[in-house]
């Protein structure tokens, strides 16, 4: 493939933009490619190479890049009427009503611009409802670019994660393992009564996709119970892509008392959102003590393409198309390392999916992992698998980034470009293109 085009683009933006880029993870080496267009489940560069896209900007994206007419028209219709007002407009309401309807744990919203402001308004609530400082989160889990979860090292020594936050911030924060009950019962002993809030993904989305082991997230809820503490499920990645509508705490069958959105339930644009129970929402001002407040949130037509994403999703069989396609390729991705790297591992549920590049996973797999580790400890395979944040650190990322993920780019396929972030199918997938990727997986391997 020739990126002539793609390396000048970047020579301009190093000169403009800090890194050339607007967000890290894009900063792929030797230089990004830079996407002219989208076309259905691909996308297609600067200099013409069309790839068939399983980043689908970060998880956005569930009908791919060619929106469902009735999508396109609201967007269209809303954005024709004026572009913002600073007001109260109806559709906002109905979006809350509409994921009201459907999320088991919430009652009312309150509608922000993106996952990182969600989830910071989200702890400032639970601080100010509980009147406590400390917040425990996972380790290897990622609630955006703000101070409270910028933090690494374990809940004795948490330490800031980048430069910028003082390491006084970073003592609130109490880093424990996912999927680690004895540890999560550990910090509530010691800090239980100055914890305001545990915050955790329900699947680690931004760490290789880890699952939850059974009765992680039911040992989390009776812990908060039992300490008047809140549990926050960050469903930015996982809402309304894992579970259908009624997302990850549906499947899994925990009411978190807030949960944070993003990415799909506005449609592709920027968005976030804060649910749950609406004695805590109510908090929030005016009608509460605790601040928050934004110019562009409940943006007509960020508000717009939210609603019509969401319904168009409830009167189709989205979700079974989309699912499907992720078993296909999660079950011919475990046939291929079978014959090819046994001891990597596939991960991921409904749409999501990745190639964990373990070092030490179990060398004889069968069909005991099904279509993606499902962290069953009846497995023979289950103590190979990744449980946390730091088994997935522990695997050949580097290899993953400089070779493999160059390879599938040379071959037409779009991954995210690094160990860590999760993958995503489109409704605009088709059983083609998966049997193409396992192509290009098998060829790359």
């Amino acid at each position: 493939m020739n990126h002539e085009q793609s390396r000048e683009l970047y020579g301009r933006a190093l000169s403009v933009l800090a890194g050339g880029v607007n967000s890290s993870v894009r900063a792929t080496k030797p230089y990004p490619f830079f996407i002219e267009r989208g076309d259905g489940a691909h996308v297609v560069d600067a200099d013409g190479n069309k790839y068939i896209d399983y980043v689908m900007g970060y998880g956005p994206l569930l009908y791919g890049h060619d929106l469902p007419e009735p999508v396109a028209a609201a967007i269209q219709s809303h954005a024709a009427d004026g572009p913002m007002y600073g007001a109260p407009t109806e559709i906002e309401v109905e979006l809350a009503e509409f994921v009201a309807r459907h999320v088991p744990s919430v009652e009312m919203l309150r509608f922000v611009n993106s996952g990182t402001e969600a989830t910071v308004s989200a702890v400032r609530l639970a601080r100010g409802h509980t009147g406590r400082d400390k917040i425990v989160v996972m380790q290897g889990g990622y609630h955006g670019a703000q101070e409270s979860t910028l933090v690494e090292g374990d809940a004795d020594n948490p330490q800031p994660s980048t430069a910028g936050i003082p390491e006084e911030f970073a003592k609130h924060t109490l880093p424990i393992p996912f999927n680690d009950p004895a540890a999560a019962e550990a910090v509530f002993e010691e800090h239980g009564d100055d914890i305001a809030a545990v915050l955790t993904e329900p699947i680690l989305g931004n760490m290789g996709i880890v699952m939850p082991v059974d009765g992680f997230h039911d040992t989390l809820r009776e812990l908060c119970d039992d300490h008047g503490s809140l549990l926050i499920f960050d469903e930015v990645i996982t809402g309304f892509r894992v579970g259908g509508l009624q997302c990850a705490q549906g499947k899994f069958g925990v009411t978190p008392d807030l949960t944070t959105f993003g990415k799909i339930v506005g449609g592709g644009f920027p968005v976030g959102a804060i649910g749950g129970r609406a004695e805590l929402i109510e908090q929030f001002a005016p009608s509460g003590e605790v601040f928050q407040s934004g110019t562009f949130s409940g943006h007509p037509v960020t508000m717009a393409a939210g609603l019509a994403n969401l319904e168009y999703a409830a009167e189709n069989d989205v979700y079974d198309h989309v699912n499907s396609l992720g078993e296909q390729l999660r079950s011919g991705l475990r046939d291929i390392l079978a014959d090819q790297a046994p001891e990597y591992t596939v991960v991921g549920a409904d749409s999501m999916f990745k190639v964990i590049f373990t070092r030490d996973g179990a060398t004889d797999r069968g069909g005991e992992c099904g279509a993606g580790c499902r962290q069953d400890p009846d497995c023979p395979h289950y103590d190979h698998c990744p449980k946390t944040g730091a088994d997935v650190a522990d695997a050949d990322t580097e290899r993953w980034e400089r070779l493999f993920w160059q390879a599938m780019k040379e071959q037409g396929v779009f991954l995210t470009a690094n160990q860590y972030e999760s993958q995503f199918i489109s409704d605009a997938h088709t059983e083609a293109d998966i049997e193409e990727t396992l192509a290009a997986y098998a060829e790359a391997l």
